[in-house]
C-alpha cells in the first residue's frame, strides 16, 4: 500500500464520516423529539432507531464507495438514497398511522422498543434494496 492510497483512504473515510454526521443531523431535524437528548436520557427505543438508521446510511455509503470511481459520485448516491429513504419512511409511517393507528414516532419517543425496531427496520430493508440498485 502506497502513501497515496493511504491518503486516499483517509480522505474517503473522512468525507464519508462527515456526510453521515450531516445526514443524521438533518434526519434529527424532522423528528418530533431531539434524538441526542433522548439518547442522553437513556431512551433505548430512540437509541435503537438511531443506530439502525445510522447503520442503514453507512451501508449505503459503503456500497456506493465500492461501486464508484469518484468520491463525489459516491457521496451523491448516499445523499439521493437518504432522500429516498426519508420520503419512504414518511409515507410508510403515515400509512401505518392511518390504517392501523400505529404511531411509530410517538411510540419510539415513549420508549417503546418495538416501535423503534419497526421504524428502523424500514431503513435497513430500504438500504439493502437501494444498495442493490447502485
Amino acid at each position: 500500500m502506497t502513501w497515496t492510497e493511504i491518503l486516499g483512504m483517509l480522505v474517503w473515510t473522512g468525507a464519508g464520516g462527515i456526510l453521515l454526521f450531516v445526514l443524521m443531523w438533518i434526519d434529527s431535524l424532522f423528528t418530533k423529539y431531539k434524538d441526542i437528548t433522548e439518547i442522553k436520557n437513556g431512551n433505548i427505543a430512540v437509541t435503537t432507531r438511531f443506530v439502525m438508521k445510522l447503520f442503514a446510511q453507512g451501508y449505503i455509503l459503503s456500497q456506493s464507495i465500492i461501486t464508484s470511481n469518484s468520491l463525489w459520485t459516491a457521496l451523491l448516491f448516499s445523499v439521493v438514497s437518504f432522500i429516498i429513504l426519508f420520503l419512504l419512511e414518511r409515507i410508510v409511517e403515515w400509512l401505518l398511522k392511518q390504517v392501523t393507528g400505529l404511531d411509530l414516532e410517538k411510540g419510539t419517543q415513549e420508549g417503546k422498543v418495538a416501535h423503534a425496531m419497526m421504524a428502523g427496520s424500514f431503513h435497513l430493508v430500504g438500504a439493502l434494496i437501494l444498495a442493490a440498485c447502485l
